[in-house]
């Protein structure tokens, strides 16, 4: 039997940044998962990184064998709208290597992100999940999001219209 390699989850660093965005730009070239359209350079991705601190609401967290440096997937939280009055709500995302899915990384990395936000003064968490993505769905209602609206047909990319589904959970 293969030993079982521990996965470690930290905040993400500016060392990090070229792994993070080879991994964001598989969605955007494969997958209808994220509605960007061109894939982006690390320097593109930079401010995203530098908008998600080691501590307060909007965070960054990586997964890391610790075997290796690769990063296997992230984790974030971010503002949810720029208006003052949305402050207590975060929207988040995980985003997985393309051969991590499936080895419990996301539910690793979103228990540790939550568990965060539980010291934050955070009352609502928001995902929207581009239809279909049924991963997606099965974690998120997993660590307690239910499904709460769809914007229909919402946005293009490949050719094709997709929905998007709103989840909530509830923090405080």
């Amino acid at each position: 039997m293969p030993e079982r390699t521990e996965v470690q989850v930290r905040a993400g660093r500016d060392d990090d940044l070229v792994a993070l965005t080879d991994i964001y730009n598989h969605y955007i070239r494969e997958t209808p998962i994220t509605f960007d359209i061109s894939p982006i350079t690390p320097d593109e991705r930079r401010p995203w990184l530098l908008s998600h601190p080691e501590d307060g609401p909007h965070r960054l967290l990586v997964a890391q064998p610790e075997s290796d440096g690769r990063i296997l997937g992230y984790a974030t939280s971010s503002p949810f709208r720029p208006k003052a009055a949305y402050a207590t709500s975060v929207e988040t995302s995980i985003y997985l290597a393309p051969d991590a899915g499936g080895r419990g990384i996301g539910t690793l990395l979103y228990t540790a992100l939550f568990e965060a936000l539980a010291e934050e003064d955070v009352h609502r968490a928001y995902a929207g999940v581009t239809l279909p993505n049924e991963a997606s769905i099965r974690i998120h209602q997993r660590f307690g999001f239910k499904q709460i609206g769809v914007y229909e047909e919402v946005g293009r990319k490949f050719g094709a219209y997709h929905d998007v589904a709103w989840l909530e959970k509830r923090l405080s």
